[in-house]
């Protein structure tokens, strides 16, 4: 650490303080036992994810306190603990062997220690942040973001979903010192959430995927959900860059608001750039083609124009990531990167080494069937892209196991009968129901003219696919598997591998 240090002060780049001293004064309290200099090297809120050196955040819970894993946090070689003021008053009593270079740190409140501690370092580090919000896509497009950054810049990016008030600090705090750009998914489930996070963040772009019906029992109308991820624009540097998908009327539409207000304000006006498909944009995709081979995917030519001079220059793209949603994934990472200096070459050199996040559309060809995993999570537009982009690929007979949707408040039984009769409409011979609210999807689809199965729960559904003979899935099947993360729909997945001949 300490030559790392040397290191980046020799180049001139920045170096977070990353003793416990600093960091006791970062968060308004002190180090009353151990050692002050203690260097930490990143920060954990559970002791699980403990590998040594970093700095653990004893928080309360509403099941469990982290007070109360201190011993495993040592045990497991933390550099420092943060703790309440008047939960810990000394190491003694709280830990067996309190002795060695730990240091303890004593806050008036944990959660506001771990923000404070976030916005100190954020004040250095990183040089630049992209921030990604949406119902859909964020995690891909950030993944695919990061790749494109990287051909230019020191990158970095949150680790898989860590976007709320507590994984956002977490990703943060982990960053090295060197790095020029982190790219991070910012979410939100109820309003106020993502201010809070852009404020943290502060960053410099703000990339907007799309608002769709999700969270709603937080949430009345679609316009409010649009509402909640303008927050997103609370934290964005004066000037900074706004990426806006403009098939997308919600998202067009506060990003609007946003120029007008920032006109009202009489602030430097952000630099504003659009991507799509469908509607004129910046940057879009043209002549988009499925591919079908081994390597699921598309391929479509990346147009840029520049709005200054209406020049457009384009490149191939070859996506190997399946869906035409993805192609938007794609759309919206390379708008923010080739804003931010990165070329087009780079840009689909970056494209042509992705592999597919996991359970998010991966693509399984076995002896006897192909199957779609994306059950990583679903809502009702989800759901009928990935319906749609199925549909692309070639077989003789398409079937569908969706589970249930959450969180879509009232219209919960709407939803469902939307797509199951989008999945009868689109050609699915067998739709297979999974979860109470999926009864609705089953009976719609059925009325549609689809064969459909129902089953209470993933664990059912995957008994029944395990009991299908190679036979009875006939060696051109398409299964697609989709559902809320909550329905646990990867058992059904396991199943269909096993059965497909999947080593």
């Amino acid at each position: 650490m300490a030559t790392c240090r040397a290191l980046l002060v020799l180049w001139g780049l920045t170096v977070v303080e990353r003793d416990a001293s600093a960091a006791a004064e970062a968060m308004g309290g002190e180090v009353f036992a151990g050692d002050p200099t203690t260097l930490w090297s990143g920060a954990a809120i559970d002791t699980r994810r403990l590998d040594g050196g970093e700095i653990f955040f004893a928080l309360p819970g509403e099941h469990t306190d982290g007070h109360a894993f201190l011993p495993q946090a040592v045990a497991a070689g933390a550099a420092a603990v943060v703790v309440h003021r008047d939960t810990v008053s000394s190491p003694e009593g709280t830990v067996s062997s309190p002795e060695g270079n730990v240091a303890w740190i004593r806050v008036d409140d944990t959660y506001r220690g771990l923000h404070a501690l976030t916005r100190s370092v954020r004040a250095q580090v990183p040089e630049h942040l992209v921030a990604i919000t949406g119902s859909a896509g964020k995690t891909t497009t950030k993944e695919i973001l990061a790749a494109m950054l990287s051909r230019r810049f020191r990158t970095e990016r949150s680790p898989g979903n860590l976007n709320n008030l507590y994984g956002f600090p977490l990703s943060l705090l982990n960053i090295s010192d060197d790095c020029e750009w982190m790219v991070a998914e910012m979410g939100m489930s109820t309003p106020g959430e993502l201010r809070q996070v852009s404020l943290l963040g502060r960053p410099d772009a703000a990339v907007f995927t799309n608002v769709r019906p999700a969270h709603l029992e937080n949430f009345r109308h679609l316009r409010d959900i649009a509402d909640a991820k303008s927050e997103l624009l609370a934290g964005l540097v004066e000037g900074g860059l706004v990426v806006a998908n403009a098939d997308d009327p919600e998202v067009m539409a506060l990003v609007e608001r946003h120029r007008h207000q920032e006109t009202r304000d009489q602030r430097a006006l952000s630099r504003y750039v659009t991507y799509g498909i469908v509607s004129a944009a910046d940057v879009t995709a043209v002549s988009v083609e499925t591919l079908t081979g081994e390597r699921s995917g598309s391929r479509f030519e990346l147009t840029v124009t520049d709005p200054a001079t209406s020049t457009v220059s384009s490149v191939t793209v070859v996506l190997p990531l399946h869906g035409t949603y993805n192609v938007e994934n794609c759309l919206a990472a390379a708008a923010c990167a080739h804003a931010l200096g990165v070329p087009l070459a780079d840009i689909a050199a970056a494209v042509d080494h992705l592999e597919p996040g996991h359970r998010r559309g991966e693509v399984h060809r076995l002896d006897t069937l192909t199957v779609i995993d994306d059950c990583y999570n679903s809502n009702p537009d989800a759901a009928r892209k990935a319906l749609a982009s199925a549909r692309q690929l070639p077989a003789q007979r398409y079937v569908a196991i969706l589970g249930d949707m959450l969180e879509l408040g009232p219209e919960t039984p709407a939803f469902h009968r939307g797509v199951g009769e989008v999945a009868a409409k689109l050609g699915f011979g067998l739709v297979v129901g999974v979860g109470e609210r999926a009864r609705e999807l089953v009976s719609a689809a059925a009325a549609s003219g689809a064969s459909t199965k129902w089953f209470a729960d993933a664990t059912t559904a995957a008994d029944w696919a395990r009991r299908q003979t190679p036979a009875e899935w006939r060696e051109d099947d398409l299964v697609l598997v989709k559902g809320s993360r909550g329905v646990g729909l990867e058992v059904v997945v396991g199943a269909l591998l096993e059965m497909g001949g999947a080593s």
